[in-house]
């Protein structure tokens, strides 16, 4: 474990931009993290795919990269789902109870239909948008972090996902992060 200058592991919030992976290196068409974050001995606590934007977070500290990202340790995930049409309440209420997905059935969520957009930048490129079909803004919290399971359980639903942006992981908020941007953050249990 890298020792940050106050004697505790470093925990990094990074607001990650689409195009970007969670990992250092780029590969093939997208962007690693390199270019956004120079610390030497952080790593990715958990995944968000280069297609997802929003919160990630980043430790030296082995023991809290696991407690953060390891699925028997169910630390919740807030995410902003904006979707193709507008889910019903039938449709939020499948979210809660757990969707059958390819690999079984998903843990139940909370989801519920957000009033009004959340107030985020403009993503680079803009979503596709279908002028005959509306779209609407979920939140979505869940506690696994099965292989693009978000967009698996709208789809499964029968709301595609558009734009995917992670707002939250346990005690840690993405507040008012810019767009490849970081901050470091106190250790706070969950």
């Amino acid at each position: 474990m890298t020792i940050s200058p106050d004697g505790g592991a470093r925990l990094i919030c990074f607001n990650k931009p689409y195009g970007v992976l969670s990992q250092f290196t780029p590969e093939g068409r997208w962007q690693g993290l390199k270019g956004y974050i120079d610390l030497p001995g952080v790593h990715a606590a958990g995944r968000l795919d280069a297609d997802s934007e929003g919160l990630l977070l980043l430790t030296d500290d082995g023991a809290l990269q696991a407690r953060i990202s390891h699925p028997r340790f169910k630390m919740d995930k807030t995410y902003w789902v904006q979707v193709e049409g507008e889910p019903d309440e039938a449709a939020l209420q499948a979210l809660r109870q757990g969707v059958m997905l390819k690999d079984g059935i998903t843990l139940p969520a909370q989801a519920r239909r957000l009033t009004e957009a959340p107030a985020l930048w403009e993503r680079q490129p803009p979503i596709r948008v279908r002028q005959a079909i509306p779209t609407c803004w979920i939140e979505l919290v869940i506690r696994e972090g099965r292989n693009r399971q978000v967009r698996r359980m709208t789809a499964a639903v029968g709301f595609p996902t558009l734009r995917l942006v992670r707002a939250a992981i346990g005690p840690y908020a993405i507040g008012d992060l810019a767009p490849g941007t970081w901050r470091r953050e106190p250790v706070r249990q969950a």
